[in-house]
């Protein structure tokens, strides 16, 4: 069972949105919460899908290594993520691999009970739908990307798209994004080498679009300037 403050952090997890009080509470029975360090394997792919993880704080990371050791990086997620549900969904092995990148807590719930959730508590499954929608309009849009915008707009679309769904203005108008983002791992994001993303990133904060602090969290200063990358 899960601590009143960790109770009321389900309300910022988009698979939980709009439980009833106690439909979150008996759902919470059934919940593990667990700190991960930076590093943690959580799951392998082809490894047979048991759990589904919803990252209350931190960032994982979502790669398929290829047979030439390059790194195909599918997904950076964030607080409010749901990962590892498509497997206990088609009972299929894990489609990819699944590390943190910094240290991150995570609740966890097993197959029996994930399904039961499923089925006892219909908002899930509605929003389970409404998550897998979004994730499939993102990956078009990443096609539509590869295909017409040169590497500025590419990392500016992705950086933006991660503002958009992770970030909160403050009163400048500057936008931070609360996940881990090293070059390497966007340039896996956006079908580019780590050096001409050293470039986009060098070039953009020379005109004070975004700064990265020493955590590899970026802040965006100017998301007019960066649409315009896209258009």
């Amino acid at each position: 069972m899960l601590s009143d403050a960790e109770l009321a952090l389900l309300r910022d997890v988009e698979l939980f949105d709009g439980l009833a009080p106690e439909q979150a509470a008996q759902i919470s029975r059934r919940l593990v919460r667990r700190t991960f360090p930076a590093g943690t394997n959580l799951m392998s792919v082809e490894q047979p899908g048991e759990v589904v993880y919803i990252i209350l704080s931190g960032t994982v990371k979502i790669h398929v290594e290829q047979a030439d050791g390059t790194d195909v990086i599918i997904a950076m997620l964030g607080a409010g993520d749901t990962v590892g549900e498509m497997s206990l969904i088609d009972s299929a092995g894990r489609s990819a691999t699944v590390v943190t990148q910094e240290e991150s807590t995570l609740l966890w719930m097993n197959r029996t009970a994930f399904l039961e959730a499923l089925q006892n508590a219909p908002v899930i499954t509605l929003n389970l739908v409404r998550m897998l929608s979004s994730r499939l309009r993102l990956a078009n849009e990443q096609i539509q990307a590869l295909a017409t915008l040169d590497v500025h707009g590419r990392v500016a679309r992705q950086l933006l798209a991660f503002a958009q769904k992770y970030g909160h203005p403050d009163e400048a108008g500057t936008v931070q994004i609360p996940i881990r983002l090293t070059q390497s791992d966007l340039a896996g994001l956006v079908g580019a080498s780590r050096e001409r993303v050293n470039q986009v990133i060098g070039y953009f904060k020379q005109r004070r679009y975004l700064s990265v602090d020493q955590h590899y969290h970026i802040s965006l200063h100017n998301l007019e300037a960066l649409a315009k990358r896209i258009k």
